[in-house]
């Protein structure tokens, strides 16, 4: 009955932000800058939780989420502007189209740790982009003009979903099977628990979720290029993961939403940019070096509060 009411609280906060922006939005108090900020932040808010879930939860290092990003992005343009069928279902096909890349790459890779195991997703990540890249009937080089199709509504759409999604796998016996994988991977395949299958599991369902991010950031602008999915759009999405703490959903929500604000705000000065990316991480790793949430949640901190009021 607890989680129940707790499930609907946050659906009412959910619907109730959803319509004070949506109203925002047909007004015109937030114009076209800030909305597309908004869609902007709800994308990056579905790559950090999606490699949350493989980097946070199992504890898998991977760096190729650019791959399957630029999946779903050259997936679902190819139906909505080559095939001409409604953007939902291409949606649908981008994120299933990650899923299956994900699962492709997971089978041979997940078996490798460490070191091993990022090098060989950045080198997948860099081959999709290659293959994008020297593809003609996606433009090659030159990128691929796209319909503009993304609204408000897809994006927050897909933001709940991912979280609700990622959310409830943690917290179910698989996600716990995850987590002991993610603390000691020896002991938990001494329990008996198949690591490698929910290795696997993880890496799919942090594909699919980032595949479906590509599909409304690929219609949120008028043109995709390759370029834009290289190794350094891994490692921002890596950024939001560390800098929001190693295992925490809530923490990389945080991260994403305030890189999201602070790279918009600099988007004329790419250099200082980087620059702040690089000084936040050090500040980071020097003083909380699990980062802003570290593996807990924000709703950890209002049951804090709630004891200590009690006391």
């Amino acid at each position: 009955m607890k989680k129940s009411k707790v499930f609907w609280g946050y659906a009412v906060l959910a619907l109730v932000i959803y319509a004070v922006v949506q109203v925002l939005i047909s007004t015109g108090a937030i114009d076209i800058y800030y909305k597309n900020m908004l869609i902007t932040m709800c994308i990056n808010i579905m790559l950090a939780v999606s490699l949350h879930i493989v980097i946070g939860v199992t504890g898998q290092f991977s760096i190729g989420h650019a791959g399957f990003l630029a999946v779903g992005a050259y997936i679902s343009a190819i139906i909505t502007t080559k095939l001409m069928l409604p953007f939902p279902l291409a949606i649908l096909l981008g994120a299933l189209a990650a899923a299956g890349a994900g699962l492709i790459v997971g089978i041979p890779t997940l078996r490798l740790k460490g070191d091993y195991l990022a090098i060989a997703t950045l080198g997948f990540a860099e081959i999709i982009r290659i293959i994008f890249l020297n593809t003609d009937y996606v433009g090659g080089a030159a990128g691929m003009q796209v319909k503009y199709l993304s609204n408000w509504t897809y994006a927050f759409v897909g933001v709940v979903l991912t979280i609700l999604v990622i959310s409830n796998f943690t917290n179910s016996r698989h996600g716990r099977a995850c987590i002991s994988i993610r603390e000691d991977e020896i002991a938990a395949d001494a329990m008996g628990i198949n690591t490698t299958y929910y290795k696997v599991v993880a890496f799919v369902i942090g594909s699919f979720f980032a595949g479906l991010a590509g599909a409304i950031f690929a219609h949120n602008f008028y043109i995709i290029q390759p370029t834009t999915f290289g190794f350094l759009k891994s490692f921002d999405i890596l950024i939001y993961v560390v800098l929001g703490g190693l295992g925490s959903l809530s923490g990389s929500v945080i991260a994403a939403i305030f890189l999201t604000v602070v790279s918009t705000y600099l988007a004329n000065f790419p250099e200082t940019r980087m620059i702040i990316y690089s000084l936040v991480l050090i500040i980071v790793m020097l003083y909380r070096p699990t980062g802003l949430m570290g593996t807990k949640e924000i709703t950890d901190l209002f049951k804090f509060g709630k004891k200590g009021g009690t006391k």
